[in-house]
C-alpha cells in the first residue's frame, strides 16, 4: 500500500514526541508559555501519555495497513484525542500566542489531513478486495 512510509514517519514522530513531552513537559510548557510562568503542578504525563499510545497505534497498523484499519482509526483518533487534550489542559495556563498555535498546528493538526487520506485509502483497498474474493 502507498503511504506505507509516511504511516511510520508519523507513529515514530507521535511516539518520540509523546515520550520527550512526558519526561520533558514542563521545560517544554515554559517556553511554550512565553512571557508567562506555568503553574508546577500541570500533569504532562496525561498528555504524553495519549500521544505515545497514538504513536504506537500509527506505528504497528503501518505494517498490514489493510487488516489492521481498525489501528489506524484509533491512531488517528488518539491525535485527536491529544489535540483536545492539549487544548483543555493547557491552554487556561499557557494562553494563546504563536509558539502554542505552531505547536498544534504541526504537532498534531497538520498530522490529521495524510491520516485521513490513508484511512480512506485503505478503506477503498479493503472494499475492493471484499469485492473481489
Amino acid at each position: 500500500m502507498p503511504h506505507r512510509g509516511l504511516l511510520l514517519l508519523s507513529g515514530i514522530y507521535a511516539l518520540l514526541w509523546g515520550a520527550f513531552f512526558r519526561w520533558f513537559g514542563p521545560a517544554v510548557l515554559g517556553w511554550l508559555a512565553m512571557e508567562t510562568s506555568v503553574p508546577a503542578d500541570t500533569g504532562t504525563l496525561i498528555y504524553g501519555s495519549i500521544g505515545m499510545a497514538a504513536g504506537l497505534l500509527l506505528f504497528l497498523s503501518a505494517f498490514y495497513p489493510i487488516s489492521w484499519i481498525y489501528l489506524m482509526g484509533i491512531g488517528m483518533l488518539g491525535k485527536i484525542i491529544s489535540l483536545l487534550s492539549f487544548l483543555s489542559l493547557y491552554l487556561g495556563a499557557l494562553g494563546w500566542n504563536k509558539r502554542v498555535a505552531f505547536h498544534l498546528l504541526f504537532n498534531e493538526a497538520i498530522w490529521l489531513i495524510p491520516l485521513a487520506i490513508i484511512l480512506w485509502r485503505a478503506l477503498k483497498v479493503k472494499k475492493f478486495l471484499k469485492t473481489q474474493s
